[in-house]
């Protein structure tokens, strides 16, 4: 088997999360199924198969038992089929045919992270924090993601109706045309004083040519010397892990980006700048972040912030810190399994926690999604709890399902859950009204943070 890249997002219609394609399974040894527990597995299918109300065959009884398995483990394992399969390596290159959202999973209905800018599911008005109820009438209460994402795309041009639960409205029903998803996930522009403005969508194979392009072209337009930065991360749910390294690369000197630490020494990496230039050396920098912010733009956000290249102005941060691995069946689909967390070159696990900014600037009340929750990723079932700083003894293999409460006076509690404050509705995001790139331009233009990073 070979290795694909390693992947950061938090669950797949429009990316995939914190992923890398391995090694063929049965690289370690281990003591596998007892005789009894295989006979025990194989006589429940038998009994199934012969004796359920509808006929079921022995190919689907194994899936469902292979994605059952998974599933239990944490909220981003899974096992795919090869047609699932076949969807999650199209995400690797940003085209794709389907609606262009991410979605995650909050007590067994999918949530959207995040609309992909550009796209029908951005044009129909789709917020984070949307729960969809129903595709087509059919509840999706209990469905894996990765079929939710096989039910979502489909052949560009036809429609499919999404039922969404969105705060205390009453579900609605919204009709949205397919189209070929083909991301730009790289968007800039000058704003005045000579201040930069780069987003990012989401991290994918050409984000890292694509945001060097636009700096170069925002330090052309400022006659070679910006007086400063806006790096947006919002609303960024991840994506490949080497186009974060590559694009927090851009503003440091060299040392260490992200290390991730699995159970065995081999998922054991520490990822460094690769080439020591830094594009910007003195501009200031903010980087703006909300709770719709995960994996890769975490990963960037906290090397910045450990650094101490940039100011983190925003919310915090969705917390999701682990690394999924996924790993080839021979014809037979794939496993995506967690093998591993990720840490800030300050040691710091994001796992639950997120990145809390250094500057809290909430949306305005009548800038957020009315209604809208966004659950942290340590709300989930199963995640994983903080195993703590990088040097700390203590596994995290364990240590599951506790929410993490009271970490940041911005939070409220609903339902027992820990939330965010409410989302920034997505087609604000960058304009002339955008009050948190207003104050991060404001904290520019006062003279912000203007330090370089030394490397570690």
């Amino acid at each position: 088997m070979t290795k694909m890249r390693l992947l950061i997002i938090s669950a797949v219609v429009a990316a995939t999360s914190a992923v890398a394609i391995a090694a063929a399974p049965g690289a370690q040894k281990s003591q596998g199924l007892s005789r009894a527990d295989l006979a025990l597995l194989s006589g429940v299918i038998q009994l199934v198969e012969r004796d359920y109300v509808h006929p079921v065959g022995p190919h689907e009884l194994t899936k469902d038992a292979l994605k059952g398995m998974l599933n239990r483990l944490d909220p981003h394992s899974d096992y795919m089929d090869e047609q699932e399969f076949k969807l999650a390596r199209s995400d690797i290159t940003g085209k794709f045919g389907g609606l262009g959202i991410q979605i995650s999973q909050q007590n067994g209905v999918p949530k959207i992270i995040s609309p992909i800018d550009g796209t029908p599911a951005a044009r129909a008005g789709l917020q984070p924090g949307d729960l969809i109820v129903q595709v087509d009438g059919t509840s999706t209460h209990g469905t894996s993601l990765t079929k939710i994402v096989r039910v979502l795309r489909g052949k560009p041009g036809t429609k499919v109706t999404i039922t969404i639960a969105r705060g205390n409205e009453a579900p609605f029903d919204v009709t949205i045309t397919r189209a070929i998803i083909q991301v730009d996930t790289v968007k800039s522009k000058m704003l005045e004083n000579k201040i930069g403005y780069v987003r990012i969508t989401r991290f994918g194979d050409a984000t890292p040519r694509d945001f060097k392009r636009a700096l170069a072209d925002l330090k052309q337009k400022a006659d070679g010397s910006l007086k400063g930065l806006v790096l947006d991360l919002r609303n960024d749910p991840g994506g490949l892990l080497s186009a974060a390294v590559d694009v927090a690369g851009e503003f440091l000197s060299g040392g260490t980006v992200v290390t991730i630490k699995g159970r065995r020494s081999a998922d054991n990496h520490a990822y460094r700048v690769k080439n020591a230039g830094v594009m910007l050396p003195e501009t200031p920098m903010v980087v703006l972040i909300n709770g719709a912010s995960a994996s890769a733009s975490e990963i960037v956000a906290g090397a910045l912030q450990d650094r101490k290249r940039a100011t983190v102005m925003g919310t915090q941060s969705f917390g999701k810190g682990s690394v999924q691995t996924i790993i080839p069946l021979n014809g037979h689909g794939a496993l995506r399994m967690t093998t591993a967390l990720y840490y800030t070159p300050g040691g710091r696990s994001i796992q639950g926690q997120g990145i809390k900014p250094d500057i809290v600037v909430d949306a305005p009340k009548d800038q957020q999604v009315a209604g809208g929750v966004m659950l942290r990723e340590s709300a989930l079932r199963g995640a994983f709890r903080n195993p703590g700083l990088l040097d700390n003894k203590s596994s995290a293999s364990d240590k599951k399902g506790e929410d993490q409460k009271g970490e940041d006076k911005k939070e409220t509690s609903i339902g027992g859950k820990t939330t965010y404050s409410p989302p920034i509705k997505t087609e604000l995001i960058g304009t002339d009204n955008d009050a948190q790139l207003k104050a991060a331009v404001a904290h520019l233009e006062g003279g912000g943070q203007r330090t370089t990073g030394d490397a570690h």
